[in-house]
């Protein structure tokens, strides 16, 4: 029987989640900043963004699948100490292209948050999957956010290059946290890891849960991007004129958004995982109403953003936890698998939203957000379609048999 995953233990896997992650997001608070300290372009300032984007697509198909292999609790503290490793390069760059190489480790390592997942899920008892994974997914949108508050007030009094400095100490010491509190993830001999490699590509192909859950995590990532990669050009604008700390803390409202989405996994271990999506795509595509709202007041953009963090938190968990109760023996290679439609989602959303605010400002952008939510919302609709139909013919080709 598998043991009780503990209180402290879910928590040092969700500091994992939140301190990893925000090694990739630091840089968008202090990117002009950072740009200017390193000399760089303002033309090249992409880059600094890309890079943690780039080596997180990297890692998420060449060491995720290394979970299905080794050691999960080794590969966990092994990643973080590398992605403190890229944190420090950062953080003493002397150059742009020093610093873009720093961001790159720290994104490629920073996929140690989905060998994180895929330990949870592995190690926790069946009942309790969902409310374990929905525990420790929650550090992932703590870090997304909460660092954009850090690194605004720690950018604007101490440096950009203290955000790093920070960052990698924190990796260290949680690190040291998983070594002393996570217990063994013993691992059989199993697949090579070409043949894992290979695994994820005939799941795209093949496996219609897979395909339709990263689906929906592509279009609700794009929303999700669309959000957190435009809002800082409407509230720096005129009227509101705000800084760096105060765009900073409009990150708390999504925080209190995606914790209130927590408990979305003991509702996926009731059973309810299908019903979540639905009615969370739903909220997803209403929170773009209040989202749009950028004058006379900025509460109700606040309301919105609370709205879309629980809708993405809920989805996500619900998600991660239908494919690893589909697939409890290649957890790492699923979540691998699975987090690559996020990641390009994620860039979507960034890509299309800076185009669309450009062109037709915020209105254009929420616009954009409301279309991707509503595509995902289709998507599940038409898997649950599709899996009615598959059942029913099931049923009539089990009846013919008896008949016959």
């Amino acid at each position: 029987m598998t043991a009780r995953v503990t209180g402290p233990q879910r928590f040092v896997l969700a500091l994992v989640c939140a301190v990893a992650v925000s090694t990739i997001y630091a840089i968008q608070p202090v990117l002009e900043t950072a740009g200017a300290d390193l000399g760089l372009p303002s033309e090249s300032l992409g880059w600094l963004v890309a890079a943690g984007q780039i080596g997180y697509c990297a890692g998420l198909v060449l060491l995720v699948p290394l979970g299905d292999l080794l050691d999960r609790r080794r590969l966990i503290i092994g990643h973080l100490l590398l992605t403190a490793a890229g944190a420090g390069i950062t953080a003493a760059a002397p150059k742009g292209v020093i610093a873009v190489v720093g961001l790159a480790v720290a994104g490629l390592f920073a996929v140690v948050v989905q060998v994180t997942v895929a330990y949870i899920a592995a190690v926790s008892p069946a009942g309790e999957r969902g409310r374990n994974i929905g525990a420790v997914t929650s550090g992932v949108v703590i870090g997304i956010l909460g660092v954009r508050v850090l690194a605004g007030v720690l950018g604007d009094t101490l440096g950009w290059r203290v955000v790093y400095v920070v960052l990698a100490l924190l990796c260290a010491v949680v690190a040291l946290a998983a070594r002393l509190s996570l217990r063994v993830d013993a691992r059989q001999a199993g697949d090579r890891y070409t043949r894992v490699l290979t695994s994820m590509v005939k799941l795209a192909v093949t496996d219609r849960l897979f395909l339709s859950r990263g689906l929906i995590a592509f279009f609700l990532f794009a929303s999700f991007g669309t959000l957190w990669s435009g809002l800082t050009l409407p509230l720096s604008a005129q009227p509101w004129g705000l800084g760096t700390t105060e765009i900073g803390l409009f990150g708390l409202a999504g925080l209190a958004g995606a914790l209130g989405a927590a408990r979305a996994g003991r509702w996926a271990d009731a059973g309810h995982a299908q019903a979540i999506s639905g009615w969370s795509l739903t909220l997803l595509a209403a929170s773009w109403l209040l989202i749009a709202q950028t004058e006379p007041t900025l509460w109700l953009l606040i309301a919105g953003i609370g709205l879309l963090d629980f809708a993405v938190q809920a989805v996500h968990v619900s998600n991660q936890h239908l494919l690893t109760t589909a697939h409890p023996d290649r957890a790492s290679s699923v979540i691998g698998a699975y987090m690559a439609f996020y990641s390009l989602g994620s860039a979507l959303g960034a890509i299309s939203t800076t185009w669309a605010y450009a062109t037709w400002g915020w209105p254009a952008s929420s616009l954009l957000g409301a279309l991707y939510a509503l595509a995902g919302l289709v998507v599940w609709a038409l898997s649950r379609a599709f899996a009615r139909h598959g059942a029913d013919l099931s049923h009539v080709a089990t009846t013919a048999k008896e008949c016959a």
